[in-house]
Order: C-alpha cells, then sequence, then structure tokens
C-alpha cells in the first residue's frame, strides 16, 4: 500500500513527478496570501510581493483577514448551532491558522473535512503540515473546481453525502470566466448534496455596499 493511501488526513495520490519543488526566491500566490494571512508558510520573495501589492491597493491585508474571520465564524455556527459534521472546502489555499478543519473539530471532534486545491505547491505544504491528526478526518484532493464529478467522486472517501455536508467556496468564484458557467458549477456542486445541507460563499464585489468590496453569506439547501 502506497504511503498516501496509509495517511487518513491526506490522501491526495503523489503526481506522477512527485511533490512540487518549492522555489523560494519567486513569490507564489498561495504564500503571498498565507503572508497578508499573518501565516508562517512564506518566504522573503512572498513577502516583498505582498507588501507591493498591499502598497498599490490600500486596505487589501484587512479584506483578506475579514475573509478568513468570515471562515471562522461561519464554520463555528455551522458545527456548532447548525449540526454540520462534514465540510467540502474548495480552493483552500495552503493550510493555514484557522483553517477550516480546526474551527470544525474545535466545535466538534467527530467532523470530516475534505480539502480541494489544483495548486502543486499548496499540495506541497498540505502534504507537511496536514498531519497527526485523527485518522480519516480529513481528506485534501488535488482537483479543479470545474471538475465537479472528479471532486465529489473522490470526497466520497471521507464524506457521505446522503448526509447534510457543508460546500464552502470562499474567495474562488470570481476566478471562474463567466464563459466557464460559474452559476452551472456551484449548482451541480450543491446538487450532489443532500437536504440540509449549505452552502457558504465569499466573493468580491463593489456593487452590494458602498465602499465595500467583499460579500460572504451562508444558505441551506431545504
Amino acid at each position: 500500500m502506497a504511503d498516501h493511501e496509509k495517511d487518513g488526513w491526506l490522501t491526495a495520490p503523489p503526481s506522477a513527478g512527485g511533490p512540487a519543488e518549492i522555489d523560494t526566491s519567486v513569490a507564489h500566490p498561495a504564500r503571498v496570501y498565507d503572508y497578508w494571512l499573518g501565516g508562517k508558510d512564506n518566504f522573503a520573495a512572498d513577502r516583498e510581493a505582498g507588501d507591493r501589492v498591499l502598497a498599490a491597493t490600500p486596505g487589501l491585508r484587512e479584506r483578506v483577514r475579514a475573509n478568513r474571520a468570515f471562515l471562522v465564524r461561519a464554520v463555528r455556527y455551522l458545527a456548532g448551532e447548525a449540526g454540520i459534521r462534514q465540510f467540502l472546502d474548495i480552493g483552500t489555499g495552503i493550510p493555514s491558522a484557522n483553517n477550516t478543519h480546526e474551527v470544525a473539530q474545535q466545535a466538534a471532534p467527530d467532523s470530516r473535512i475534505v480539502y480541494v486545491d489544483n495548486d502543486p505547491i499548496v499540495l506541497t505544504h498540505a502534504r507537511a503540515l496536514l498531519a497527526g491528526g485523527p485518522e480519516g478526518s480529513i481528506q485534501y484532493i488535488d482537483g479543479d473546481v470545474r471538475d465537479v464529478a472528479s471532486i465529489t467522486g473522490a470526497a466520497a472517501r471521507t464524506l457521505d453525502f446522503t448526509r447534510p455536508t457543508a460546500l464552502l467556496l470562499l474567495g474562488i468564484l470570481h476566478l471562474i470566466q463567466d464563459a466557464e458557467g460559474p452559476h452551472e458549477l456551484v449548482a451541480r456542486l450543491m446538487d450532489a448534496l443532500p437536504s440540509g445541507s449549505y452552502l457558504v460563499i465569499s466573493h468580491p464585489a463593489s456593487d452590494i455596499h458602498p465602499g465595500v468590496s467583499a460579500y460572504g453569506g451562508v444558505a441551506r439547501k431545504p
């Protein structure tokens, strides 16, 4: 049995060429985002690039951290008051402080979480960071939000899709072009989940509240 099959926390299969090599001299978007969140998985090039972006976009760091704070509030509510025990988090980025599994399992230790991202650098960091927890409670899928069938098929190794599940799409839908059908993608993902499931979205926007460039919401599937 391969190592990734024995590891209950990280079950994403390795790529054909093995883990991606991390070049610390070149900034990477996922590590820049980690820097903005106050994480530790970033390097000098990432911090320099992050500071340049912040200089050109005042308030961006606060919006990034507000998005993470929204994740914490939403997951805490779902695992606590709503009684949800399964989470499908697509576009997770580098595992950092107050990630979905930390918040959910603090509220409900039996929570099960599946992370999905298609960035090989994120996968490499995930292999190093998502280790040492309850076997089988967390899965990482190397996948793309556009490939709904592959995501739900792989996630079924950890999640029971006959039970209510929370689908998290935080800061990812703006990366889907209109021609790629973002509404249809969300609908297909929710179609795979049973009644009583929840959809959590955060999305950059400027036409909802004046002066506010982000939006987040939680909705329950009837």
